[in-house]
C-alpha cells in the first residue's frame, strides 16, 4: 500500500473486507451448510426448500462480493449493510445467543463505514450506482465519523467474541481442544476476559500498537475452525477490515482525537 494516502488505505481495506465477508458467506450457501436451515426456518421456510435456496443465496452473495472488487458502488454496499444485519439477526432469532449478532458487527460495519467514507447516505440517485471514487479525499468531519463508527464496530465484534468465549460456545471449545489445550473451558474463560478488555480499549482509547496485536490475534485465531477453515476465515474479513481500517486511522490521528468521549471534527485532522 505504499504511495497511498491514509484515506485510500482505509478505503481499500474496507473494500477488500466487504468482498471477503460476502464471498466467504456465499461459499457456505454453495456447499449448503446445514445450520442455515435454522435461519431459513425463522422466515417459515422448510428444510427442503432451504436446501434449494442456499446455492442461489450463496451465488448472489459471491457476485455482490466480487462486484465490490471490480466495480464498487454505493448501492451494493448499502445492500450489504442491510443483508449483513439480516443474516446476523437470524442467529439470535433462531435461538442462538445474542452475542452471535454483535460478534458479526464486521459484516455490516465494514460496508457501513465504507459508505460513510464515500460521502454517506445523502447522495443523488445516480451516485448510488456510479463507481466509487478510488482517489478518495475525505474532510475532517467525514473522517471523524468513520473513525468513531470503526471504534464502535470494533468494540462490538471483540466483545461479542469474548462473550461467546465466556459462555463457552461449543465450537470454540472444540477449537481449543483441537489445538491441544488440556482445559478448553478454562482457556475460553481466559480468552473471553482478554477479548472483553480489548473491546473496551478499542472503544475508549485505541492505542495503535496494542490495536495491531488485536488485529494479528483476530486474523490468526480465525484460522483454527475444525471444519471449512478457509471459508470461515474469509467470511470474517469484515472483522479484520474494521480493525485494520481503524489502525490506519489511529496511526495518523492526533492523540487527543482518540480519547473518550469521542472528539468532534475540530479535533481530528484530515490527512
Amino acid at each position: 500500500m505504499r504511495g497511498l494516502t491514509i484515506n485510500q488505505k482505509i478505503y481499500f481495506t474496507l473494500r477488500l473486507a466487504v468482498a471477503m465477508c460476502f464471498i466467504g458467506h456465499g461459499a457456505f450457501g454453495i456447499i449448503t451448510k446445514a445450520i442455515w436451515c435454522n435461519y431459513f426456518a425463522v422466515a417459515g421456510i422448510g428444510h427442503d426448500t432451504a436446501y434449494t435456496l442456499m446455492p442461489i443465496v450463496g451465488t448472489v452473495d459471491i457476485l455482490m462480493g466480487i462486484s465490490m472488487l471490480v466495480y464498487p458502488t454505493r448501492a451494493v454496499a448499502g445492500w450489504l449493510v442491510i443483508w449483513g444485519l439480516v443474516t446476523a439477526s437470524m442467529r439470535p432469532l433462531s435461538g442462538e445467543p445474542f452475542a452471535e449478532f454483535i460478534e458479526r458487527a464486521g459484516n455490516y460495519g465494514a460496508p457501513f463505514a465504507l459508505l460513510l467514507l464515500q460521502g454517506g447516505f445523502n447522495t443523488g440517485f445516480k451516485q448510488w450506482f456510479s463507481r466509487m471514487n478510488d482517489e478518495i479525499k475525505v474532510d475532517a468531519a467525514t473522517l471523524s465519523k468513520v473513525t468513531i463508527w470503526l471504534r464502535v464496530f470494533g468494540f462490538l465484534l471483540l466483545i461479542g467474541h469474548g462473550w461467546l468465549n465466556l459462555i463457552q460456545k461449543q465450537g470454540l471449545l472444540n477449537q481449543y481442544n483441537a489445538l491441544g489445550f488440556g482445559n478448553p473451558a478454562q482457556t475460553a474463560q481466559f480468552v473471553g476476559f482478554l477479548e472483553v478488555l480489548a473491546a473496551l480499549m478499542v472503544l475508549i482509547r485505541p492505542f495503535k500498537n496494542i490495536l495491531f496485536v488485536f488485529i494479528v490475534w483476530k486474523i490468526t485465531s480465525e484460522l483454527f475452525y475444525p471444519k471449512y477453515e478457509m471459508f470461515e476465515w474469509i467470511e470474517r474479513g469484515g472483522s479484520y477490515g474494521v480493525l485494520l481500517a481503524l489502525w490506519f486511522a489511529v496511526k495518523k490521528a492526533p492523540a487527543r482525537a482518540m480519547l473518550w468521549p469521542f472528539k468532534q471534527t475540530s479535533d481530528l485532522e484530515a490527512y
